[in-house]
């Protein structure tokens, strides 16, 4: 049977609306971030104890007074792990996708309850949403509306706008029609008998709509955050990325404290507003004859008037507006503020490098955002100018399909490193296994598996477009995609148990130095030449930030300061790349100078010693 080219159909599809709705995808997308701005600089507004206090005094109203001394101590925890401002920004995408999927999904599930065809053209639809792989949603997002925020909005509330429609149409369905009847008879509109009877009688069923969108929506801010979203999804992805077990698990846990508090507030705000949520709580209560201070709720008037006084407190306090701003214009202060954003892969080098430019920058006077990604996020940032520049391209050889398919719209600065070298590497014990020719005959000692990184990464697509069939490998071994911190986890246990491993490394790389590896010898040189790491940026980032520009264009590093400036950063572990950054400079004075000179200083790319 012939192959059905549906992929292609839908390239051909993604590409005409590109070309015929670009202007309707940056209105959807200003209309997004300006909510996401709005709701954030709200949330960001308060110190965070303060704005816990806010959060804590509504879930007392909704929920009781345990409910409410749980959820301070639940957001006090989110702010003593650092994650506050990330926990802001999930909680304002959150909000910001919620609210347009409901917008969107209360319409359309009153008509489909009202309508049978609707509902049975509606159905099939929300059933491949709801199963569609989550990464899929996000990869047309990302062409339509770039990275960051936007992306990530509308990839959310379309996998999680389904069950706002179910629910929405179940609720109506459910109203008992004799009521419907009943109203209709007496000369109700169809208006009034939908805002009168239906939804008040259907609001317990959508108010469990409107939590599963939230709760969709929580689920799907990981997958969001390689978009560039940042959050708390930014922050599971770069632990994940780095192979950070404690760092990844603080971000799960500020996850699950966002989640728990939006689950039990919304239940209980659906109990609140619903007429018959009231009164079978009333009855309840009645029948429970609880009196306990703990079971209390207050009138809603005592949370109105504490979160008005609390409001009151942090604008006394002066906490409400951005008090941060730039410092004094000094002879180094050569950005002023002006704000730069980096993106990288997470390779060591790659790391290495964008942190130690980002500290670099900053002593300059620049506000300089970082942002980890997969290369083809990263690559397709540039390209549409959402990231102006990145460090870690290896050309010509390892990333040449980016350059193939961006090189136009982007800018190369140069190279700061080479040559570098590709290859698969095996630990020393493996004596009878020195070249990859030797890999075949030895396919089930290792289990007829190769362990790699990221499955964009150009290495990989080399790997098995060439070097594969270059050597015969194939049906032998299966490469098996994964990532750089689980590469490397996965060659840490093979040695320390001695057991035979193959894995994709290159060079320079710490683990060299870790661990007594082997580089198996390419005699047919199918990974061919050494690349150099290069530095990208967007068209056109040097003419804005010239000084910038011509610091890349000259920037170079020796192996032994690269490697050194590597080790540094991976024994601080997560959060502590700054800090490394700036130990090591402290070991090496004078190095900013050489890298950025300002007028009246030294320059030059050679780094001292």
């Amino acid at each position: 049977m012939p192959r059905l080219q549906l992929g292609d159909w839908v390239d051909s599809g993604v590409d005409w609306l590109l070309t015929h709705l670009s202007w309707l995808f940056d209105a959807v997308k200003a209309l997004v971030e300006g909510m996401y701005d709005g709701i954030d600089a709200v949330l960001a507004a308060p110190e965070p104890l303060l704005l816990a206090g806010i959060l804590a005094v509504l879930a007392w109203w909704l929920r009781g007074l345990v409910a409410g001394v749980l959820a301070f101590a639940g957001f006090a925890l989110v702010d003593s792990l650092d994650l506050w401002e990330r926990a802001m920004s999930t909680l304002s995408l959150v909000l910001v996708a919620t609210v347009i999927a409901l917008v969107i999904a209360v319409p359309l599930g009153i008509w489909a309850a009202r309508s049978r065809r609707v509902s049975a053209t509606v159905r099939p639809v929300l059933d491949l949403l709801q199963t569609m792989p989550s990464m899929v949603l996000l990869i047309p997002a990302i062409l339509f509306f770039g990275l960051g925020t936007a992306a990530g909005v509308i990839a959310t509330l379309i996998f999680a706008i389904a069950p706002g429609v179910r629910m929405t149409e179940l609720g109506i369905r459910q109203v008992d029609k004799d009521l419907v009847e009943a109203a209709e008879a007496f000369g109700t509109t169809p208006r009034d008998v939908l805002l009168r009877v239906q939804l008040p009688l259907a609001l317990p069923t959508v108010m469990a709509g409107v939590n599963q969108v939230i709760m969709l929506g929580l689920s799907m801010v990981v997958i969001a955050g390689m978009a560039g979203t940042g959050g708390l999804g930014g922050a599971v992805n770069e632990a994940i990325g780095q192979l950070e077990i404690g760092y990844g698990f603080e971000a799960g846990v500020a996850i699950v404290v966002l989640a728990v508090y939006l689950d039990r507030m919304t239940s209980a705000l659906g109990t609140q507003i619903s007429p018959l949520g009231r009164r079978a709580a009333a009855k309840a209560r009645a029948a429970s004859g609880a009196k306990a201070v703990w079971a209390h709720r207050p009138r809603p008037v005592v949370p109105v008037v504490g979160v008005a006084v609390l409001a009151l407190v942090a604008g006394g306090m002066g906490v409400f507006g951005s008090s941060a701003g730039t410092a004094e214009a000094a002879a180094a202060n050569v950005g002023r503020g002006k704000e730069i954003t980096i993106g990288y892969i997470p390779w060591d080098e790659g790391i290495a490098s964008t942190y130690l430019w980002q500290e670099i920058l900053e002593r300059r006077g620049f506000d300089v955002t970082t942002t980890q990604y997969a290369a083809g996020p990263l690559y397709t940032g540039l390209a549409t100018g959402q990231v102006d520049f990145q460090t870690d391209a290896w050309l010509p050889t390892t990333h040449a399909e980016y350059w193939k398919k961006y090189g136009d719209q982007l800018d190369d600065l140069g190279k700061w490193y080479g040559p570098t070298s590709l290859e698969l590497t095996v630990p020393a014990y493996m004596k009878d296994v020195n070249s990859l020719d030797d890999l075949k005959q030895h396919a089930g000692e290792f289990g007829g598996k190769i362990v790699g990184i990221e499955p964009s990464a150009g290495m990989m697509g080399l790997l098995k477009s060439k070097v594969m069939k270059e050597y015969g490998l194939e049906g032998a071994y299966d490469v098996v995609d994964g990532s750089t911190p689980a590469m490397l986890a996965e060659l840490k246990r093979a040695y320390a148990q001695k057991k035979p491993v193959v894995v994709t490394l290159w060079s320079p790389h710490w683990a060299y130095s870790d661990y007594d590896l082997k580089k198996l010898a390419d005699p047919r040189g199918a990974w061919g030449a050494g690349d150099g790491v290069h530095t990208l940026s967007r068209k056109g980032f040097a003419a804005e930030h010239p000084e910038v520009g011509r610091w890349l264009k000259d920037f170079s590093m020796t192996e032994q300061q690269l490697t050194a400036l590597e080790s540094r950063i991976t024994k601080a572990g997560k959060g502590g790349e700054q800090d490394a950054v700036r130990a090591w400079l402290k070991e090496n004075p004078g190095l900013v100078d050489r890298w950025a000179p300002v007028d009246g200083q030294g320059g030059g790319s050679q780094a001292a010693g």
